[in-house]
């Protein structure tokens, strides 16, 4: 019996996310970043920066019996959209939308019935919060998301 899901969610993420015809351009990084950061887009699972943690996870007993145990996890993930030139809408709008094909791609639909289970690994997962930074140099305009993908799961 495992005793936490959380490494399954991350995989499960960058699984699904890797497989996503619309984040094909898109480096997919599982945690913290150790190569080029001028790579025009990054979508990074299990780190932020200044973030010590990838994964938060709180459990208890699921009910009386103390067989089966409820977990909720958060997962911490940045988004990075650099480019040479110094227009910061067209940064930050790329920034919202590579955010928005994550929750699409982790969200309920017809096509993707089993998506928030991330295939089975928990009960649901969502977009759970965000934030925008946004930098501005002489090599070009930056515009990141940091956001949380929250979890719920019974092992």
């Amino acid at each position: 019996m495992a005793t936490s899901v959380a490494a399954d969610v991350i995989d499960a993420l960058l699984e699904i996310l890797r497989a996503a015809p619309e984040l094909s351009d898109v480096q997919i990084i599982d945690g913290p970043p150790i190569d080029d950061q001028s790579v025009l887009d990054q979508l990074i699972i299990g780190w932020q920066p200044g973030e010590g943690e990838a994964a938060t996870l709180l459990q208890e007993f699921a009910y009386a019996g103390a067989r089966r145990r409820n977990e909720e996890g958060v997962v911490s993930c940045w988004i990075d959209c650099w480019t040479g030139d110094t227009d910061m809408q067209v940064r930050r709008r790329r920034a919202f939308d590579l955010l928005a094909v994550v929750e699409n791609v982790i969200r309920a639909s017809d096509a993707n019935p089993e998506s928030p289970t991330l295939g089975g690994v928990v009960l649901w997962t969502q977009i759970a919060a965000g934030s925008l930074r946004q930098a501005a140099t002489e090599q070009g305009a930056r515009a990141s998301v940091g956001f949380t993908i929250t979890y719920f799961a019974r092992i």
